[in-house]
């Protein structure tokens, strides 16, 4: 394995995000007609964008899904995710050997809003690894599971895709690095999603983000990475 660069997923790789803002989601669904339990929320919306499925929410809702009311959604989204976030165990250390590995060749590539992204790790102190190097779905042309936003990561890396290693933690995600023609490495705490991540083309799950490091130096040792 020779990967020239690193690309990072946000939300649920870098930052412990996904249950605040399904939270919150499911809480403003249930506002408007749509209950759901968190669990099916999750699984519903987990790494995709919410305005992405404007038909569905129109049909359980019987509203339009408006401008105004995805900035309502944003706004506390944002309040939450600044009392509760916190970092992914283990981030910190991926984050700082996968710079040294590269010399600085990493990005992130979420399909998050920048101002999200940007927000979550200033707030986790991650910043400083990926100032310059941010890139969010919401300005590309298509989001994951199209491969738009790790595309242009890759390219302004001046790396080859296919000497890429994507990390992700859902199976949209996996496949929009699959299609960008990356390596995807899936984070799996959960066995239960083991099979969709593989299903959706991820080469290697590992347990946590502190398991990265070591699986890093035994690549190097056996093909460099």
């Amino acid at each position: 394995m020779n990967f020239q660069a690193v690309l990072f997923d946000c939300d649920g790789v870098l930052v412990d995000s996904e249950p605040i803002t399904n939270g919150v989601l499911r809480d403003m669904l249930a506002e408007r007609g749509w209950a759901m339990s968190s669990e099916e929320c999750f699984r519903f919306f987990v790494g995709k964008a919410v305005k992405d499925h404007q038909a569905i929410i129109e049909a359980k809702t019987g509203l339009p899904l408006t401008e105004e009311w995805l900035h309502a959604f944003r706004l506390r989204r944002n309040d939450a995710l600044g009392a509760n976030l916190k970092v992914m165990p283990g981030a910190h250390a991926a984050v700082a050997a996968a710079y040294e590995i590269t010399q600085g060749a990493i990005a992130c590539a979420s399909g998050a809003d920048r101002f999200k992204v940007e927000m979550q790790l200033a707030h986790v102190h991650l910043m400083s690894h990926f100032e310059g190097r941010i890139f969010s779905g919401h300005e590309m042309a298509r989001t994951k599971p199209a491969p738009d936003v790790y595309l242009a990561a890759a390219a302004h890396l001046e790396r080859a895709p296919a000497h890429c290693l994507v990390i992700e933690d859902s199976a949209t995600g996996v496949q929009a690095g699959v299609a960008a023609g990356a390596t995807v490495w899936a984070l799996c705490p959960d066995q239960a999603l083991a099979a969709e991540l593989l299903a959706a083309g991820a080469s290697q799950l590992f347990p946590h983000m502190g398991a990265l490091p070591e699986l890093w130096r035994a690549s190097r040792n056996t093909a460099g990475v």
